[in-house]
């Protein structure tokens, strides 16, 4: 892989030569908050609303980055444009900004803040075969944590209940995508995306007292609005996923991905659905790249 120019700590360096502290609190205790954004046709999405949803992280854990929202936006823009000669051979790019609270023995002793800024390419190999296939989903017993622990609004590296839900996700089927649940057995989010599932036409989707409020989830509602689909927001349960007439997942990657089976049940006809297939199509028209055409192209670089 191409060792891409990263920010680090206020300098432009190599990646490989990204060393964090073993004494950081990001890397001891997952004391970090982090964004991803991604290039279509090398030009960044929506780069304002992921470096605001990180200074919101920032602020609620209490975290000084030593920089502006507007350089943090200037630096993340840079590190596309310094990269930009390698970016052919990938297709686009995936942006990672971090910030931890830096080393210390105690949270509130800790700093300087670590501050970090690459590149890698959009992992097309992981999801270009699903547009077709559709993605299969597992509802796992391991739960989000609740608003009353950490307010899952907060985009951050403490995801123990991820890494297990993945796990257990593979455990059921070795394709499926997890699909975690509240305390009382609601849907909320899947480990890297929002869920959203379609029932006589409207797409229903979990509420964002226990998810993150991602970034492509607000892009689809603003697609759905144009396109005059009805949408809801309310509690979910894994019947409504069963029965569903359709099921997707949004994130930054593959920004709309079909979901096809869940728990090894098939949803409708086992097919991507209209509706979905909609919404990928005018997600093309507005970032100007054929999403799945390009998925497919590069899924094996």
């Amino acid at each position: 892989m191409a060792d891409y120019t990263a920010y680090f700590n206020g300098e432009w360096v190599p990646f490989s030569q990204v060393k964090i502290d073993p004494m950081d609190r990001g890397f001891m205790g997952g004391d970090v908050v982090f964004d991803v954004a991604r290039t279509f046709n090398g030009k960044s999405f929506r780069m304002k609303e992921h470096v605001d949803r990180l200074y919101r992280s920032l602020k609620v854990v209490r975290i000084d980055s030593g920089l502006s929202p507007e350089e943090m936006t200037d630096i993340s823009e840079e590190v596309i444009t310094r990269n930009e000669d390698q970016r052919a051979e990938v297709g686009d790019f995936s942006i990672w900004q971090f910030v931890t609270r830096g080393p210390g023995a105690r949270t509130r002793d800790a700093g300087p803040p670590t501050v970090c800024v690459k590149v890698v390419p959009v992992g097309f190999a992981q999801f270009a075969h699903l547009y077709d296939e559709g993605a299969h989903g597992v509802i796992t017993r391991t739960r989000s944590y609740p608003a009353q622990s950490i307010d899952p609004k907060v985009k951050h590296w403490s995801r123990m209940n991820f890494a297990m839900a993945d796990l257990e996700a593979a455990d059921v089927d070795p394709e499926g995508w997890p699909i975690l649940t509240d305390v009382a057995g609601n849907l909320t989010e899947g480990t890297t995306n929002n869920v959203f599932l379609v029932t006589d036409g409207v797409i229903r989707t979990a509420g964002d007292s226990d998810l993150l409020q991602g970034i492509s989830r607000g892009m689809l509602l603003d697609l759905a609005h144009q396109l005059n689909i009805p949408v809801v927001a309310e509690d979910l349960q894994p019947y409504d996923l069963y029965t569903a007439d359709e099921a997707f997942f949004t994130s930054t990657g593959p920004s709309v991905l079909p979901i096809t089976r869940v728990d090894k049940r098939q949803i409708k006809d086992g097919k991507p659905g209209p509706i979905t297939q909609q919404l990928l199509a005018a997600w093309s028209e507005a970032v100007g790249v054929d999403i799945v055409g390009q998925a497919a192209h590069f899924r094996n670089t």
